[in-house]
């Protein structure tokens, strides 16, 4: 079938260290407000790194039966109440779509990190006999799809990406794909990531790429800053509501705004530091755009992956430069895991899920605590001044396009373009 088919964001959901829906995560990063704290979901005090941006106040049994509950993972609950959210955001009734024709495309990078814990503990304790029945089911990534098409009855394509960092954004585009290919008329997509647990901030600190800001969490995250000393690690879950035009314009759906490319790539380089000269970077956003049928000059935002990490950012930020040339120096990039803290696979749902908002309602989300923007940004071969960055506050701005970026151990690259809303066809 054509590929010309334009696809449609809908709805959109998300819990975040912001808040336990879309409208709450929203308000507190347009306010600037951070999620970021102690950690509390259990004894950090032996980690170098003991803060995270943590969904506080969450709880499985608003939305799932008690049973059901301890079947899955924190990862897989984040996904089902999102997906609810996602459905009633975009105003479907379940009941008068073709279900075989609508799909469910969520990933994660990590997966059921807690009940793998646990149930290790159980192993070492008590013995293989005394093992979950549900530990596999539970703890695959897959799950997080599989159980919000068995939740919500979605037949059509169920899949789900593994690609770290970069996860949430593959996810999308491959719904994207769907939809266009003719495989799909709705696909709910996304990612979603629930791995504050011992072994992962362990891991993590064992790769010195946590922040160690513990006396001041809420300053910790800080991208593009000359003083950020790591990333933050933060959990939640991110998804869009995608149809097809036809299929939104025939229910007649509120459209938020359409998702109008996405490209790839793979760096080849290292397995988790990006090549000094950013190629892989580049080269994605290039071929987003390429795929959306736009030049740079049509971006107005970027949403950086702007982990606040030492090396990360100044190869993005120069990057960007190569990429949008003289117009980096009109557009605004902002990275809200300044917020958050970094989802990891479901960064990019997350994020997509704010760049949205910010094409719909004409506001730039900040990058906050970027005090003084890194020498290397700001001078060198990079030139790129510390407003372009929206520091501290939101700015009110019509945008007609914005670009959302993430990357992932492994060299892996995903770019998602959007764009305004197109008018509704004349009759």
């Amino acid at each position: 079938m054509s590929t010309s088919r334009r696809v449609l964001v809908t709805g959109v959901a998300a819990i975040s260290p912001l808040g336990l829906d879309a409208e709450t995560t929203w308000n507190a990063l347009i306010e600037g407000r951070s999620g970021i704290g102690p950690i509390t979901q259990f004894d950090a005090t032996a980690f170098s790194s003991r803060i995270a941006g943590e969904v506080r106040g969450f709880d499985p049994e608003q939305w799932l039966e008690p049973k059901e509950v301890r079947k899955h993972d924190r990862f897989t609950h984040f996904a089902i109440a999102a997906a609810r959210m996602a459905v009633e955001d975009a105003g479907l009734d379940l009941e008068r779509i073709d279900r075989d024709r609508a799909g469910v495309i969520i990933g994660s990078g990590i997966g059921g990190l807690h009940m793998l814990e646990a149930q290790h503990r159980v192993l070492l304790e008590r013995g293989p006999r005394r093992l979950s029945p549900f530990l596999i089911p539970g703890m695959i990534i897959n799950m997080a799809s599989g159980q919000v098409s068995i939740d919500l009855g979605l037949r059509g394509p169920n899949s789900s990406t593994v690609t770290a960092c970069a996860t949430g954004n593959h996810a999308i585009g491959d719904a994207l794909r769907a939809i266009q290919h003719g495989d799909a008329d709705l696909v709910i997509a996304g990612g979603t990531e629930g791995v504050v647990s011992p072994l992962a901030v362990g891991g993590f600190c064992a790769m010195k790429a946590l922040s160690t800001r513990n006396d001041d969490p809420e300053r910790a995250s800080r991208p593009f800053d000359r003083d950020r000393d790591g990333f933050v690690l933060g959990e939640g879950c991110g998804l869009l509501v995608l149809e097809s035009e036809e299929h939104a314009r025939a229910r007649g759906a509120r459209v938020l705004c359409e998702l109008a490319g996405f490209g790839m790539s793979g760096d080849a380089f290292h397995i988790s530091a990006p090549p000094e000269d950013g190629n892989g970077m580049i080269r994605v956003m290039r071929a987003a755009l390429t795929d959306a049928g736009m030049t740079p000059d049509d971006i107005d935002y970027v949403n950086a992956h702007g982990t606040s990490t030492p090396v990360g950012d100044v190869i993005e930020a120069r990057a960007i430069r190569t990429v949008f040339g003289e117009h980096a120096d009109r557009m605004f990039v902002s990275s809200t895991k300044s917020m958050t803290g970094h989802l990891l696979g479901a960064a990019g749902g997350f994020e997509a899920v704010v760049t949205v908002l910010a094409l719909a309602r004409g506001i730039v989300p900040p990058t906050a605590n970027l005090d003084t923007l890194d020498e290397r940004i700001e001078g060198g071969d990079i030139a790129l001044a510390a407003e372009r960055f929206v520091p501290g506050r939101a700015i009110e701005a019509p945008l007609g396009a914005a670009l959302s970026n993430s990357f992932g151990f492994g060299g892996t690259n995903a770019t998602l373009v959007f764009r305004r809303a197109p008018a509704p066809p004349s009759a």
